[in-house]
């Protein structure tokens, strides 16, 4: 199983050079998210903060573009129609992964949440899982455009990276709960960690669809 090493695409070099455009900005999406929680966690919501919040706005954008386009192509011309709703419903899934970076660093801007200094290291941790389960999610999904030998490799790392995040963000809201801060800064702060981890979940559902597709293609 998982043996094809051929490009899904055929001739239709257009749509191929814009789905792996999208895989592009998910991978981008994913570098500046670790980037601006990091300035957060030392700067607040300082003016570099800002710039690299302004940048995931500005993936999120054009992600939204590409995504329109890819859906106008494979209607409007009629490529791999056996795939197309499959590919659809991937390219889809994919931005909701950067939207979800968008919505969370929004959400520090506005919320501006006080963290203790002795959690940083531990959220900045957790944010790394799961921009590195994203990562690896896209990596999976651009394999099963070109290359289904790599989809399972990709895959099992998102499902170890996943355990892990689910981990950190259990013993980090425990341990946020065991601390003396007021309540209310504990449940905001658990919110921003469900959120977080959020993004590692959503990277393991769209694995398990990847790989029932993955097996549709491979018979």
């Amino acid at each position: 199983m998982f043996h094809i090493n051929v490009s899904l695409f055929g001739q239709t070099k257009s749509l191929e050079n814009k789905i792996d455009l999208f895989h592009d900005k998910l991978l981008d999406a994913a570098m500046t998210f670790k980037r601006t929680i990091l300035v957060y966690l030392d700067e607040q919501r300082s003016d570099e903060y800002k710039k690299l919040s302004k940048q995931i706005k500005q993936i999120e954008h054009d992600a939204d573009n590409l995504r329109r386009d890819i859906e106008n192509k494979l209607y409007s011309q009629n490529l791999i129609p056996d795939l197309r709703a499959d590919v659809l419903h991937l390219v889809e899934n994919l931005d909701k992964v950067i939207n979800r970076f968008d919505e969370v660093t929004y959400k520090f801007y506005i919320e501006r949440p006080e963290i203790p200094s002795e959690y940083h290291r531990r959220i900045n941790e957790l944010c790394n899982l799961s921009a590195e389960c994203a990562e690896n999610m896209a990596k999976a999904s651009r394999a099963f455009f070109r290359d289904l030998s790599s989809v399972r490799d990709y895959s099992q790392k998102v499902y170890f990276i996943e355990h892990e995040s689910d981990l950190s963000s259990g013993h980090l809201r425990e341990a946020i709960f065991d601390s003396d801060i007021p309540l209310a800064n504990k449940i905001q702060l658990s919110g921003f960690i469900n959120d977080i981890a959020d993004i590692a979940d959503i990277a393991e559902d769209f694995i398990d669809e990847l790989l029932i597709f993955t097996i549709k293609r491979d018979i």
